[in-house]
Order: C-alpha cells, then sequence, then structure tokens
C-alpha cells in the first residue's frame, strides 16, 4: 500500500503517458482518489497485473483452464451455475481429482438456484460436487433477508427474485481472480457479450475472498440429499447471523458487524505505509461493493465512490462511456452523466433483440419494451438539453436472440478519459447494472480501475471500441418506429415496479 503523499511526488517527478501533452497526472484526478481513500481499500498494482478479456469464448477458456491449473483454491461467486453446465462441473470435478490439496468453494443465490426444484436445477447440479468431494467442497446459497414470512411462502418463485439476490461475480483461482459480470452458463461462454478483468494479484485475490468467505458465512450451505430434489439446504451452527428467513433484523445487524470491516478503508492504509515506487505504469484499484440488504446503518461504497468518480465529469472537455445491458440508470448518476461537460459522452445499451428478456414468458417478455421507453426518456433529455452533438446512446444488436449467430448484450461498465486524452485512464468493473435494484436489493461487488499504465489504456481503449462494434446510434425519432412503440400498460408496470429492474 502506497499513500497520496508519495502519489502525488510522483505524479510531480515524472511525465504521465494519460495525457498527449505529456503533463503531470490530471489534479482532479488526484482529488477523486483522495475521496476515494475515504470510502473504499485500495490497491496498487504494476504493469502486467491486470488483463482484459474479451469475448464469452475467451472468458470460458481462461475460467476452465486456471480451475484445472489450481493448486490450493477455487472460489466461484455467481448469480448461478446453469442446470446443464455438465462440462464446467466436470472441469472442477478433474481438478480435484487431480489435486488432492485443492479445495472448491461455491457461492450462488438460493432463489435463483432452486427455482425448478424439485425438477433439474442449478442446486441439484452442484451437489454432485458436493456428494463426491464432502470434504473438500463447500457450496453456499445466499438468501435475502427482504423476503420472509408469509410473503416468502405466496410469492411465486418466477418473480420472487425482485426482492433481491446474490448478484456478485468473483471468480479466483489461488492467488488470481477475474471481476465480471458474467454469470456461469452457456449463454456466457458462447453468445452474450460482458465484460472481465482478470486480476493477477494475490492481495486483491485475498480481498476478495474473505469478502466471498463472509457472504457464504451468511448462506444456506447444500447438503445432498437424495430422498427430496438431489439437495437441502441447512443453516449452520457456524454462521455468523441467525437465519434471514426467520429473524431478518437481527441477521441483518450481524451481517454490518461482519461487513463494514471489510467495506470500509482499515486504519493501517491511511498510516504508516511503504513509498510509492518511481514507475509510469502504477495502477489503482478500490474494491467497491453494495451490499444493502445485509447491512443497518447502509455502508456500502458502490454508491458512494461512483458519486465521487463521476464529479470528474464536470471538467470542460472530458469524455465517457456508460453502458449497461439493462437500461435503468440510478437517478443520480444519469444526471451526471446528462450535466457533464464531456466532448463525447456516450451510451451503450441492449436493442430489443439482445436483451436477455426478448420474446421470453409470462410478464418478463415486456422488459425490453420498458427499457427501450427508458432509453427514449434519456435521449429526449439529452435533446432538452442541447447536447445531442455531445452525448450519444448506442442500441447493441449482434442478430436476433434465438435465432441463428443471435447475441445478447450483458455488459456493464464506466469508462473516462481526461480533457485531450485519446484513451480512458479510469474505468468501473464488475457484477452492478447501476440500476436502482443493484443499489436497494442485490449484493454487488467491482472495482474502480485507475491507471497510468499506457498498455492498460490501450487495453481498456480496445475495450470500448469492441463494446461498440454492433453498436448504432439511435434518434428521438427512432423510436417512434411502430416497432419501437411502448403501450400504455407497459409504463404503468415500470412505474410501479421500475425499481426492481
Amino acid at each position: 500500500m502506497y499513500s497520496m503523499t508519495s502519489l502525488r511526488s510522483a505524479a510531480a517527478n515524472f511525465q504521465s503517458p494519460l495525457l498527449p501533452t505529456a503533463t503531470a497526472i490530471h489534479p482532479e484526478i488526484l482529488t477523486t482518489m483522495d475521496r476515494l481513500d475515504e470510502i473504499a481499500p485500495r490497491f496498487f498494482l504494476q504493469q502486467g497485473q491486470i488483463d482484459i478479456l474479451k469475448s464469452p469464448k475467451e472468458f470460458y477458456s481462461v475460467l476452465k483452464s486456471k480451475i484445472l491449473q489450481a493448486k490450493t483454491r477455487v472460489f466461484l461467486a455467481s448469480l448461478y451455475i446453469g442446470k446443464t453446465e455438465v462440462e464446467l462441473i466436470d472441469c472442477i470435478r478433474t481438478a480435484l481429482r487431480v489435486n488432492p490439496s485443492l479445495k472448491v468453494s461455491l457461492l450462488t443465490d438460493a432463489l435463483r438456484g432452486t427455482r425448478e426444484a424439485p425438477n433439474k436445477c442449478s442446486a441439484s447440479l452442484m451437489s454432485e460436487l458436493s456428494e463426491e468431494f464432502a470434504d473438500r467442497v463447500e457450496i453456499r446459497l445466499f438468501h435475502t433477508p427482504n423476503l420472509y414470512g408469509l410473503s416468502r411462502l405466496i410469492i411465486p418463485k418466477r418473480i420472487n427474485e425482485g426482492w433481491g439476490l446474490q448478484h456478485m461475480k468473483l471468480y479466483g483461482f489461488d492467488d488470481e481472480v477475474i471481476l465480471s459480470g458474467a454469470n456461469l452458463s452457456n449463454d456466457y461462454f458462447t453468445n452474450r457479450q460482458d465484460r472481465y478483468y482478470f486480476f493477477k494479484c494475490s492481495q486483491i485475490t485475498e480481498y476478495y475472498k474473505k469478502l466471498f468467505d463472509a457472504v457464504s458465512s451468511l448462506s444456506y450451505l447444500l447438503i445432498p440429499d437424495r430422498s427430496s430434489s438431489g439437495f437441502r439446504l441447512q443453516w449452520p451452527a457456524t454462521n455468523r447471523a441467525p437465519e434471514p428467513t426467520k429473524r431478518a433484523l437481527k441477521y441483518m445487524q450481524d451481517a454490518t458487524k461482519l461487513l463494514v470491516p471489510l467495506l470500509r478503508p482499515s486504519q493501517s492504509m491511511s498510516s504508516g505505509r511503504v513509498g510509492l515506487n518511481d514507475s509510469l505504469n502504477m495502477t489503482v484499484v478500490y474494491p467497491i461493493s453494495q451490499m444493502t440488504p445485509l447491512l443497518s446503518p447502509n455502508v456500502s461504497t458502490e454508491f458512494l465512490a461512483i458519486q465521487r468518480l463521476l464529479n470528474i465529469m464536470k471538467l470542460d472537455g472530458v469524455s465517457w462511456m456508460f453502458t449497461a445491458g439493462y437500461f435503468n440508470i440510478y437517478s443520480s448518476y444519469r444526471d451526471m452523466l446528462l450535466n457533464s461537460n464531456t466532448k463525447d459522452g456516450v451510451v451503450v445499451t441492449a436493442a430489443p433483440e439482445a436483451n436477455g428478456f426478448y420474446e421470453s414468458a409470462g410478464i418478463s417478455k415486456y422488459l425490453p419494451q420498458a427499457y427501450t421507453l427508458l432509453a427514449k426518456n434519456f435521449v429526449q433529455d439529452v435533446n432538452k438539453r442541447h447536447k445531442s452533438s455531445f452525448i450519444h446512446l448506442l442500441e447493441w444488436k449482434n442478430g436476433v436472440l434465438n435465432q441463428p449467430g443471435g447475441w445478447t448484450y450483458h455488459a456493464k461498465g464506466i469508462w473516462i478519459a481526461t480533457p485531450n486524452a485519446v484513451e480512458p485512464c479510469i474505468t468501473v468493473v464488475g457484477s452492478s447494472n447501476f440500476t436502482r435494484r443493484s443499489q436497494r436489493l442485490d449484493l454487488e461487488s467491482g472495482a474502480i480501475v485507475i491507471t497510468r499504465d499506457a498498455e492498460l489504456q490501450r487495453q481498456m481503449n480496445d475495450e470500448v471500441n469492441n463494446l461498440k462494434t454492433f453498436a448504432t446510434e439511435m434518434k428521438e425519432k427512432d423510436f417512434d418506429r411502430h416497432d419501437r412503440k411502448v403501450g400504455w400498460g407497459v409504463k404503468i408496470a415500470l412505474y410501479i415496479l421500475g425499481g426492481m429492474l
């Protein structure tokens, strides 16, 4: 860990590759880092410790390769593991058989993971590993404390996840970890575009493992049980809180005590740190998480940190890109994007045909229309501010979902380039969709990455260009086409249920 004084010294003594004029690091970045230091832990990395993966295929290949190479531990946190992901389960099984020292920990969501039970589901697939390697595999399923009592019994499984989910995507192997928005199922391995940051840093990996372990200790343990649907959920006596479905308030109180030391900066980070190496390739990483359902009071770091970060957009001439597959930006973020003094602001979101709910069954089939309405409203607000020359909304479409060659879009993130810079030097990566739901209902974890590493900046710029490849700008008139009309029923539902999207 390094002090901000050392960082300022390095900035003063060396020319930065951030700006083409080779001036020092922009002072607004240093100010922002001062503010982030008050909110979240931080880690300093050198060149080569972050790789940006580009495609679902590459993500899956690296995931399997790293599982097979792991020596001591594999920990995977995801919303769910697809109920047909036999190949992935076999990969984990092979790694366990080859290496008797390996231990595997899985963390998914209880509502999503058991939705199809007693039929084949994510939980029953995972239970096969737990049964075969009882002493080396631990599987945990998080259940939101927002859903308990009578509501838990009467709300249908199809919609009960609207009350909150385990949404973190952390994929760790020994001393390396991937932060992503991708779940562990076939579409995320083949034709669903997301983001994937591979950190080769033992300190960062250990941090996310501690966060993983904390949430696991607040979750149900999956027990193989051939007499029922293949599994049962048990609340171990060693857990750090009572069951969320029985004593929700006490559960939150205990969870808060456990999580606060992990989410906030520690005393050791603010004093007595080693001086910064004289390096132009330094990168700073701030882990940020939103754990609202677990905290009382809510001391989550994602919302506060991103608000601080977006203040950079007040600079004249700053450029940025924001993306979310599900376009329902949290209101304060939305206002900061619209009010930015940008020379080039870009929003990328999924076209209806690239939305994972396109032509789905039940009420969810109307979700693409709801997101279309929100995108139209954003473009209208851009026009009202006379910023249509500077802020652009693009829709991503690569074929049509459920047709041959059709992809879906699930990427989310923020990139910022300081005035006069060609390439971004800041990004936000992780599980959050930056929605009201992300802030209030789900467990989210990610990172803010700030770099003066020219190679990493190039990778970040390539990532931006890759995500724009299948994106087309939408003007206000484009939303008036017949195929983009949104009915009053969707508008009313969006007003009522917008916080769950």
